[in-house]
Parts: C-alpha cells; sequence; structure tokens
C-alpha cells in the first residue's frame, strides 16, 4: 500500500484523538514512545494516513471505520445540579456524558468544565482541535455567568473585581460586572471572564467577601443558553453558531465579532450608576 503524501490524509494524532482512543497529547506520547505503527513501520508525529492504512496502537488494530473522516459535530448542553462532568465517576453520581447522544465513531470531548453544583451551557464537540483553542487561555474566549450573590454588595467591591486581584492561582478579574435584579438579600449580576480556572467565578467573589448561591453559565463565546433547552437536555449548534464558534477559536479566516452584554440586551445600569468594566 503506498504511502499516502503530506497533503493526503489527516494528522495520525488528530485521527487517533478523533477515533476515541485518548486526548492528542495522550496519542503523542504514545507515537513518541514507539506504540503506534503505520503499515507496519513505526510512526512519527505529523504522520498523515488515510482510512485504509493499517494502523496498530499498543498492539490493538484499529477498524478502518473508525478512520473514516465523519462530519465534526458540536452540541450545547444545559447541565443541572448535581451532575459531574466526568466520563465516569467512582462514587456513581450522574454525569453529563451520560446525557450525550451516542456517537458511531470518535468520542465527545468537554470544552472545559463546570463544577458539580454550577448549572448552565456545556459545550461537547468532537473536535479535539476546536475544544483545545477553546479552552487555551490566548484565545480569550468569554465566558458569561449568571450570578447571584448574598449579602451587600458596594461599588468598591465591582471595582476590585474589574481592577484584578490575587488569587492563589495567580492574578484574576471579571471583564465586566453587570447587576442585573434581585429581592432581598440576594441580588443577581451578569459578569464575564475569559478564563476556566477552577471554581474561579466563586473564587472571585469569596475574595471581595461575597457569597455566591447560585451559578449559572448563560453563554460561551458566540453561544447563548436559552430557555428552550431545558435542564438535562442538549441540541445540535446551527450552522451559524458553528461558524461563529469556529471563528472565535482562530479556526476560520473570517472574523465574527463576538458576543457582549451589550449585545445581548442584558447590559444594565445599577445605581445610576452604570456598568462597571474596565475598557482597553
Amino acid at each position: 500500500m503506498n504511502k499516502p503524501t503530506s497533503l493526503q490524509g489527516e494528522r495520525i494524532q488528530k485521527a487517533l484523538a478523533n477515533a476515541g482512543f485518548g486526548s492528542r497529547r495522550e496519542i503523542e506520547r504514545r507515537i513518541e514512545a514507539g506504540e503506534v505503527k503505520v503499515n507496519g513501520k513505526t510512526a512519527r508525529l505529523g504522520d498523515r494516513i488515510i482510512p485504509q492504512d493499517r494502523v496498530v496502537i499498543g498492539g490493538q488494530r484499529v477498524g478502518n471505520w473508525r478512520l473514516e473522516q465523519s462530519a465534526q459535530r458540536t452540541i450545547v448542553y444545559n447541565k443541572p445540579q448535581g451532575e459531574l462532568v466526568t466520563r465516569s465517576d467512582p462514587e456513581g453520581r450522574p454525569t453529563a456524558f451520560q446525557s450525550l447522544p451516542r456517537l458511531q465513531s470518535g468520542r465527545w470531548i468537554a470544552v472545559g468544565r463546570l463544577d458539580i453544583n454550577t448549572i448552565g451551557l456545556m459545550l461537547f464537540t468532537t473536535d479535539g482541535e476546536l475544544a483545545n483553542r477553546l479552552m487555551h487561555p490566548s484565545q480569550k474566549v468569554e465566558r458569561e455567568y449568571a450570578v447571584r450573590v448574598l449579602g451587600d454588595v458596594t461599588e468598591e467591591m465591582l471595582q476590585q473585581l474589574v481592577n484584578g486581584i490575587e488569587l492563589e492561582d495567580g492574578p484574576a478579574r471579571f471583564e465586566e460586572v453587570v447587576e442585573s435584579g434581585g429581592e432581598g438579600a440576594n441580588r443577581w449580576y451578569h459578569v464575564v471572564i475569559m478564563e476556566g480556572r477552577n471554581r474561579e467565578v466563586r473564587r472571585l467573589w469569596e475574595a471581595v467577601g461575597a457569597q455566591v448561591s447560585r451559578l449559572k453559565r448563560v453563554r460561551f463565546g458566540p453561544v447563548m443558553l436559552t430557555s428552550r433547552l431545558k435542564a438535562g437536555k442538549w441540541r445540535d449548534l446551527t450552522p451559524e453558531e458553528l461558524k461563529s464558534l469556529m471563528a472565535v477559536a482562530g479556526l476560520s479566516s473570517k472574523g465574527v465579532r463576538r458576543a457582549s452584554l451589550r449585545q445581548s440586551g442584558r447590559r444594565r445600569s445599577a445605581g445610576g450608576k452604570g456598568p462597571w468594566g474596565r475598557r482597553g
């Protein structure tokens, strides 16, 4: 069988990752360790393969059907409270992956995580490159959350949140904070952040002495969570949403402007002083 030219096929680490044999980094480590062979020869990073190639990983033959390039699929899922974003849990707790549609080939990759008590928008994709781009801090993809805060929040506290606070794992800040109503001791805010560090939204509020009583992600990049998608349900992205998502991930030559609090129509002034947010 002829070896494909550099213009044929798909990079081997991407093809095997999409086929469900591990993350791209895991596949790369196995290639470097000499565990992957193509047509009887030890594979090298950057090699390209086609579905007709004979591929063996760790002594296991890869079915040719698993190397067929299927259409990329990305879905939005409304995660309910009490679910973990993991493939399995030793304690038997429910996971988001259990609610996702089955795939004939490849595997679902979670674009970031939400902790067990945080609800709302999750993206899952079969495209490892898209997932990696969206999660990488250099892409600066906006995440928007609705946050219910218990107790008094002063303008000084809000200014601290947008100016920046030193957390145990480095400095962090909100791009925007907008008050959005509430009654009694509970007030709602919409915040925008460009990172996905563990419990970062909660930790920022705790750093200024506020207690988060409810947290919901309502937007990731250009993809919004609407009331039509009930908790525990999923839907495929529309072609327009996918195009916009690819653009913010840097995978399209046509730039698409990211959504913001101004565009989503939820920007409101608070106490007559307007929203807080550092510009430039």
